[in-house]
This record gives C-alpha cells, sequence and structure tokens, in this order.
C-alpha cells in the first residue's frame, strides 16, 4: 500500500469518527434538554411545603445577621468619610482662628494683664457685672478699658455667722471680685 492510499483511507476513517462524534454529541444535548425539561415539569407539578424545617430557619437567620453586619459597616464607612471631611473642616477653621488671634494681639500691642481686686456690682437681673469691675480696675491701673481675666468668687458673711460657727447662712452674700484683667 502506498503512502497515498494510506493516507487517503487514514483521512476518510477520521471523517467518518469526527461525523459519529458530531452525532454523538448531539444526541446527548438532545437527551439532556429532555431530561432537563422533564425534571422542571415534574418540580413544578410537586406542592410545596411551607413549613421551613430547622436548618433552613438557621440558615435564614444567619443570612439576616450577615446582612446586618454588612448594613453596620456600610453605616461606620459612610461616618468615617464624613468624619475625615468635618475634621478637615475643623482644622481650616483653627487656623484661621489661629490667625485672627494673632492678628488681634498684634493691634493691641499695649495691652497688659493687671492685678487687683474689684468688686463686681449687681446687674438688674442679679447676675454679676465683672465688665464694670474689669473696666474700673483697668481705669485705677492708668489703662482706658478692659476685659476680665480672672474673677473670684466668694460667700460674705457678718461676723455673728462666724462666731457661731458656721461658714455660711441665709444672710451671706456671694460677691464675685474681678482679679485679673487685660487692660489697652
Amino acid at each position: 500500500m502506498s503512502l497515498h492510499q494510506y493516507l487517503t483511507r487514514t483521512l476518510s476513517t477520521e471523517r467518518q469518527l469526527a461525523s459519529r462524534a458530531t452525532r454523538a454529541v448531539a444526541g446527548l444535548l438532545v437527551a439532556g434538554f429532555v431530561m432537563a425539561s422533564a425534571m422542571a415539569v415534574a418540580q413544578e407539578a410537586r406542592p410545596r411545603n411551607n413549613d421551613p424545617g430547622f436548618l433552613e430557619s438557621i440558615g435564614r437567620w444567619f443570612e439576616e445577621q450577615g446582612d446586618k453586619i454588612s448594613s453596620t459597616f456600610k453605616d461606620a464607612g459612610k461616618k468615617v468619610e464624613t468624619f475625615g471631611h468635618e475634621a478637615g473642616v475643623a482644622a481650616k477653621s483653627t487656623v484661621e482662628g489661629a490667625k485672627d488671634a494673632a492678628g488681634a494681639v498684634a493691634r493691641i500691642p499695649v495691652a497688659r494683664v493687671v492685678s487687683g481686686h474689684e468688686k463686681c456690682p449687681n446687674a438688674p437681673n442679679g447676675a454679676p457685672d465683672c465688665v464694670a469691675a474689669a473696666t474700673a480696675l483697668c481705669k485705677a491701673k492708668g489703662f482706658e478699658s478692659g476685659k476680665s481675666a480672672d474673677m473670684t468668687t466668694a460667700d460674705v458673711c457678718p461676723a455673728q455667722v462666724y462666731l457661731s460657727g458656721r461658714s455660711s447662712g441665709p444672710v451671706c452674700k456671694t460677691e464675685t471680685f474681678v482679679s485679673r484683667a487685660l487692660c489697652q
């Protein structure tokens, strides 16, 4: 047998095998589709049991807990992003506040902190008016105006209260004093 005849016969045999294999695969696919359709019809015809089993209930519970945890982490992520933005805004406003304070200090080169003891008079509403006391303390030290920097509060009682062994009573009054002021 010559090489040509051998190759022709081999090629013919291979074509026949390929044709048979293609038909077999097509037949298997058709059979698979038929079986899948039959199984789908059988499942639709079977009545569903509405009573979930123990394992199904546990599975559903785990799914719900997983959803809740996922939601919590998403919310936390959003809050972290928001916090980062707010921190940036706060940092910018702090820098601006520091610049403003530095500018204010530069504008008041003659400002001094003075010590003293000036009683805060009571305002019409009964609260101590320490703005007037700070101004009076500053004027006494030769400045034009001032703001209170430190205040002291004390209970002032008549001598009879202290002699009776008590440190407070209904006749005692609370007085507020400016002890330090920033004067200009």
